[in-house]
Parts: structure tokens; C-alpha cells; sequence
């Protein structure tokens, strides 16, 4: 019995020291990347810190020797940040509530309501997410133009209302982890679907509601494709297309363009880290299937 145990200490101590050692492997590992991913954004914000002397120099100058907000003081009087951002936002807003809403309605269905189809038609919402957007592009412009609703937010809205698959998907993985007693209960009590919807199962799925949120939101704020077909008026510009333009015509203004940038970035930096808590557990939450 004691021998055991004195063999099996030894073991036990190189199964740790393993462990450590694939920890500091794993974390060093992710400090690499994390450095060469954070380069561009750090050259980006240094940039527009500099002098146009410290951005031409040669051998190249990382941190500027003087800091000046002439950058942004010139970047920000051609480029119109607040109209692109209050158009920028609106778009945002209203795609975000329409997704949400939209796609958990109907992942309730495909996940709490039992039906003969519901598997089936799943499948097909899976489906349509292999379509690339270039194949339905010019079909949707011939529609919009059709009724009147190129050169306005209504495009870049509107579709969100009547679900998104991927976040359908993930509504549905999340509101199956959800015990069946509490609607079972619910009704029981006289709940029709709709109130179990509204009042039980909506206020359970808030972290995984907050992720579909926050991917809409990056989704609506990085969109080019989207406002660079349906907006023509330079009023309506969202922030993206607005920086592709104000990149074109000032490319060789080094200075102002990184200001730009910075500013167009800086927002959905600070989204996401006092969001990121509740963004994790939302996609945690949704890979668990009860």
C-alpha cells in the first residue's frame, strides 16, 4: 500500500508539471498573436498622433517624439464624423431590435413548440446560409429600387425583421437547454405560447440575446457592401462608406486618414469590452443543449 502511494506521487507531479508547462506554452502562444494582431491598430493610433515629419521618417518612428491633435482637428472638419455616426447608429439600433426579435421568435418555435416540420424546415433555414449575398444582391436592388426604397435606411433594416439564420440557430441551441417543466408549468397555469415566449423564456435568454445583439451591431457597423449599393445621398452615408470615400480622395494625407480611422474604430472597441462578459456567456450558453 505505501509503495503505491510512493509511486504514485511521482506520476502525479509530472502529470502537473505537464499541465503548467502546456499553460505557459498556450499563454504564450496567444501573447504572440495578440501582439501581431494589435500592430496595425497600434501603428494606426500612434499615427495619427504624429507629425507628418515623424510619418515619413525612415528608419520608421513607433512611438512620435512629438504629439499633436492637428490630425484630428484636419481630419474631423472634412470628414463628418457626428452625421456618419448619427446615421451609423440608427441603422445599428433598429437592425440589432429587429434581429432580435425576429430570430427568437422564431427559434421559439423550431425549439419549444413540437410540430411535424419544425426539423425539416430548420434544415432549410441552415441552408440558406450557404447562399453568398452576390447571388441575391442584384434581385434585392431590383425590389427596393422597385418600391422605393433605395437611397434610405429601409434596406439595411428592414430584412433583419424576419430572422437572421445564424442567430436563429443559436436562439434555438440556447432555448433548448431551457427545461420544458417551466413551459409545461406555465401553461398549465392558462400561458398561452406567446406568454411563455414573452414573459419566461426572453428573460432567460438575455446573455444569449445580448450576443445576437452585439453580432448585429459589429454586422451593421462594419457593413460596406450593403450601404455602398443602396445609399446615394452623401447625408445618408453610414461611417464605413464614408471612411472608403474619405480614403480615396485624401489617400495621401497619412495623417488625417489614421485620425479618421481611429475614430471610426475607437467606438466599437469600447462596445465590445464592457459587453464582452455577457457576449462569452451568451455563446458558452448556446453551445449547452439540455
Amino acid at each position: 500500500m505505501a509503495v503505491a502511494q510512493r509511486t504514485a506521487l511521482p506520476a502525479q507531479r509530472g502529470t502537473g508539471w505537464n499541465k503548467l508547462a502546456e499553460k505557459i506554452v498556450a499563454h504564450a502562444l496567444l501573447i504572440v498573436v495578440s501582439v501581431i494582431f494589435m500592430v496595425p491598430f497600434f501603428w494606426m493610433v500612434s499615427g495619427s498622433l504624429k507629425t507628418g515629419v515623424d510619418l515619413n521618417a525612415f528608419p520608421v518612428v513607433w512611438f512620435p517624439k512629438t504629439l499633436t491633435m492637428e490630425n484630428y482637428i484636419a481630419g474631423l472638419q472634412v470628414f463628418p464624423f457626428a452625421r456618419y455616426l448619427f446615421n451609423t447608429l440608427v441603422i445599428c439600433a433598429f437592425s440589432m431590435l429587429g434581429a432580435a426579435l425576429s430570430s427568437s421568435f422564431v427559434a421559439y418555435g423550431l425549439s419549444r413548440i413540437e410540430w411535424r416540420w419544425r426539423t425539416p424546415l430548420f434544415v432549410v433555414i441552415l441552408s440558406t446560409m450557404m447562399i453568398p449575398f452576390y447571388v441575391t444582391m442584384v434581385p434585392l436592388f431590383t425590389m427596393f429600387r422597385a418600391i422605393g426604397w433605395t437611397d434610405t435606411y429601409l434596406p439595411l433594416i428592414v430584412p433583419h425583421f424576419f430572422g437572421v439564420p445564424f442567430y436563429i440557430f443559436l436562439l434555438r441551441q440556447f432555448f433548448m437547454s431551457i427545461p420544458k417543466e417551466m413551459s409545461e408549468s406555465a401553461r398549465m397555469d392558462g400561458a398561452n405560447e406567446l406568454v411563455i415566449y414573452w414573459r419566461i423564456i426572453l428573460p432567460l435568454a438575455k446573455p444569449a440575446l445580448a450576443a445576437v445583439a452585439l453580432f448585429q451591431f459589429l454586422t451593421s457597423w462594419n457593413d460596406l457592401l450593403g450601404p455602398l449599393i443602396y445609399l446615394s445621398n452623401a447625408d445618408h452615408y453610414t461611417l464605413s462608406l464614408g471612411l472608403t470615400f474619405f480614403s480615396s480622395e485624401y489617400s495621401s494625407q497619412f495623417g488625417p486618414l489614421m485620425a479618421a480611422s481611429t475614430v471610426v474604430v475607437i467606438p466599437v472597441i469600447v462596445v465590445f469590452f464592457f459587453a464582452q462578459r455577457t457576449f462569452i456567456q451568451g455563446i458558452t450558453l448556446t453551445g449547452v443543449k439540455g
